[in-house]
């Protein structure tokens, strides 16, 4: 799994692959099975085809290991961007970022300063809905943090410290396999804010991580028991549950359940294109259903990054180019 791990990440972070594989068509026909839009207007539009069938999306526009200047630029105006233009369509104000695309594998200070300028746009997009009608008055809004390579998680957590210090609507992603995430989790617990778990694709040795698929699968279940307690509910936390494993799912329905939480008080997300039926049937029951909507023309890196969390993975993906093809 490690090698797995290894293999896709550095396939992720090829600039020559990628330069290939995004020329390539059938490669083009397979991102769209996985990307919402190629611009922020036809991302708008997907959200607003999964808002009609009671699905939320969580934007976040596509680049990972950015270290051009005028790329992390770009990036972060488009995030902004996404920002105001999903409050004036009255739809969710959710937006994911990675550190690594708005300047940190570049220059940490510079990161920190447009995260807080795409948290600012995130509070701004979400006061001004407020002020306005329809459904506003209850949007989430949220600055989604996502969680990336091992080298990147003291900064991230510590990032998401600050951005909640200064009063910004700031979430985090944990990633069940990290044994230090119990930890990082307790912490947060207390607050009103928003945590993301996801199992994770973190390459490390069993000192850092969980290893064995059984172990990370009862750890994810172990965090959630955690996420959905009575007082985690009573502080305003807001449990974001990330994963396609039924199994998973089931057990934290089942936690809602017995421990009188709402169906819209936590999320249940998938990615935009994998398992749509599974995201329908949960909608159509009455849990909150988000969905990772990818937008924009960096769409390799993303793709193989999903194709690293799981080896079954690689099945949507190649099932997609045989039938494009």
């Amino acid at each position: 799994m490690k090698i797995w791990q290894s293999a896709m990440i550095a396939l992720a972070r090829s600039r020559r692959v990628t330069e290939t594989m995004q020329a390539w068509s059938v490669g083009s026909a397979l991102s769209r099975r996985f990307v919402g839009g190629t611009d922020l207007d036809q991302a708008i539009a997907t959200a607003l085809d999964l808002k009609r069938r009671s699905i939320a999306a969580s934007f976040f526009y596509l680049g990972e290991y950015v270290t051009d200047r005028t790329e992390i630029e770009a990036t972060c105006r488009q995030k902004s961007a996404a920002a105001h233009r999903l409050a004036n369509a009255d739809l969710d104000v959710h937006i994911s970022v990675d550190p690594t695309q708005i300047g940190y594998s570049l220059d940490a200070a510079l990161g920190r300063c447009n995260a807080f300028a795409i948290g600012e746009a995130v509070r701004g997009a979400g006061r001004h809905a407020v002020e306005g009608v329809g459904h506003a008055a209850s949007m989430s809004r949220v600055l989604m943090i996502d969680m990336e390579d091992r080298d990147m998680v003291d900064g991230t957590v510590a990032l998401h410290r600050d951005l909640l210090a200064a009063g910004l609507p700031a979430g985090l992603t944990l990633q069940a396999t990290l044994r230090r995430t119990e930890a990082d989790l307790a912490a947060l617990l207390p607050r009103p804010c928003w945590v993301r778990l996801v199992k994770g694709a973190f390459v490390a040795g069993p000192d850092v991580a969980f290893t064995r698929r059984a172990a990370i699968d009862a750890q994810y279940r172990h965090l959630a028991d955690q996420m959905m307690s009575t007082d985690a509910r009573e502080a305003g936390f807001t449990p974001v549950f990330g994963t396609h494993d039924e199994h998973l799912i089931d057990h934290v329905c089942a936690l809602a359940r017995t421990r009188r939480w709402p169906r819209h008080r936590f999320e249940l997300e998938m990615l935009y294109g994998v398992r749509p039926n599974l995201q329908q049937r949960l909608a159509d029951e009455g849990y909150r259903v988000c969905v990772y909507l990818p937008f924009g023309v960096m769409w390799w890196p993303y793709a193989v990054r999903r194709v690293g969390e799981s080896p079954k993975n690689a099945w949507f993906l190649l099932r997609a180019l045989l039938t494009r093809s």
